[in-house]
């Protein structure tokens, strides 16, 4: 699961945080790509299908814990601890550029 976003500090994401798109981010599809694009105000990121299966569990409801489980169980042979930690890394990075929001009992 590549990280398509480079920085240097990242927001340290606890397993029951529960992400959600930040105010004002919406993610659309790209009839250009055919693929998801992630729009904020002055920003556009592009999704590529990893990206789009991880910001689409993330509603709010469920925790980060939650999603990796959900991730993990619709790739066989996928290994949790590796997946939980690029998606914490991946949404660490999105929230320090203010594109994901981290509420949850530890927040």
């Amino acid at each position: 699961m590549p990280i398509p976003i480079v920085g240097d500090t990242v927001t340290e994401v606890p397993g029951d945080a529960r992400p959600r798109l930040g105010q004002f981010v919406r993610m659309r599809p790209d009839r250009a790509t055919g693929g998801h694009v992630l729009l904020g105000p002055e920003t556009v990121v592009v999704l590529n299908p990893t990206g789009h299966a991880v910001l689409a569990l993330c509603d709010g409801g469920r925790t980060v814990d939650e999603i990796v489980a959900a991730l993990v169980a619709g790739h066989e042979g996928a290994d949790e601890a590796t997946v939980a930690g690029q998606v914490r890394d991946y949404l660490g990075r999105l929230a320090d550029r203010n594109l994901v929001t981290l509420g949850g009992a530890g927040r």
